[in-house]
């Protein structure tokens, strides 16, 4: 079992009351029946999430990593285990988490602030919503486009709105699919930032799943290496990295390059070899 870390480690930030909650995943698995038999994706997973946590997960393709993501949503079930949120078990859809994806996913005829509006939770009254979704538009830079719908603005700012939107929930705990994943690389960094004063002004659990190790160790406190299960038993966490400093780090700090190759070894990249070609 993996141990608690701090709530939050980011630099000049003041502690904050807010809505984030630990998440405990216990013995979770999870197969699927296909036609040649039950494909296994995910197995003895055992984590610990302290509440305000960033926790990032990488791996292979088809190693399982939005798959734990829907799991912890309560977006699918798992074969075998259980995952509760603040000790209370996690149900079908679970309110107290929301969802951000590698594509907005904004309703093109809804404006930024009426697509940021569709996360208020059930029952929201119309002054308090209003006031929430002007919130959070000024805090990812949007409040002068609230009034723009999708196909007028940037890639990068409907990405913001996506993020407003999974926040308008409130929600205990944030999961992200490759959020940044289709951004360019300046906006990509951008957002980075973003994420990390959201993070720091809406305290709350952070479960991220990146392809980019770079991105999972500047943002998280720890980093999971998932692998691709084969005819083994061992689990399908092979590896867990906590990310010393606080944020926001330097990116060109040696230590995390130093990670960055070990977690880039853990996918099967010769960091050496290229680094030796690099040199040459």
């Amino acid at each position: 079992m993996t141990a608690l870390l701090p709530a939050s480690r980011t630099a000049d930030v003041p502690p904050t009351t807010g809505t984030a909650q630990a998440v405990r995943l216990d013995g979770i698995e999870r197969s699927f029946a296909l036609a040649q038999g039950r494909r296994e994706v995910l197995r003895g997973i055992d984590l610990d999430i302290a509440a305000g946590e960033i926790v990032a997960v990488v791996g292979p393709s088809g190693c399982g990593k939005s798959t734990l993501l829907r799991l912890v949503g309560g977006l699918d079930n798992p074969t075998r285990g259980s995952i509760s949120i603040d000790g209370t078990t996690v149900a079908a859809a679970d309110e107290r988490t929301a969802v951000a994806f590698q594509e907005p996913r904004l309703l093109p005829w809804r404006t930024l602030a009426q697509n940021v509006e569709l996360g208020l939770p059930r029952g929201t009254a119309r002054r308090p919503g209003r006031e929430r979704v002007e919130e959070l538009l000024h805090l990812v830079g949007l409040a002068h486009a609230a009034d723009q719908r999708p196909r007028e603005v940037s890639g990068g700012m409907a990405q913001r709105a996506s993020l407003a939107r999974a926040l308008a929930r409130n929600p205990s705990v944030l999961l992200l699919d490759e959020p940044f994943g289709a951004l360019d690389a300046l906006t990509r960094l951008r957002m980075h930032d973003l994420l990390l004063k959201i993070h720091a002004a809406e305290p709350t659990t952070v479960l991220l799943v990146t392809h980019d190790v770079e991105e999972a160790l500047y943002l998280a406190d720890r980093v999971l290496l998932l692998r691709t299960l084969g005819d083994d038993a061992h689990p399908s966490i092979a590896r867990t990295i906590d990310v010393p400093g606080i944020r926001p780090r330097d990116r060109a700090d040696r230590g995390l390059a130093d990670l960055r190759a070990d977690l880039l070894e853990g996918l099967g990249v010769d960091t050496h070899h290229r680094i030796t070609e690099e040199n040459r």
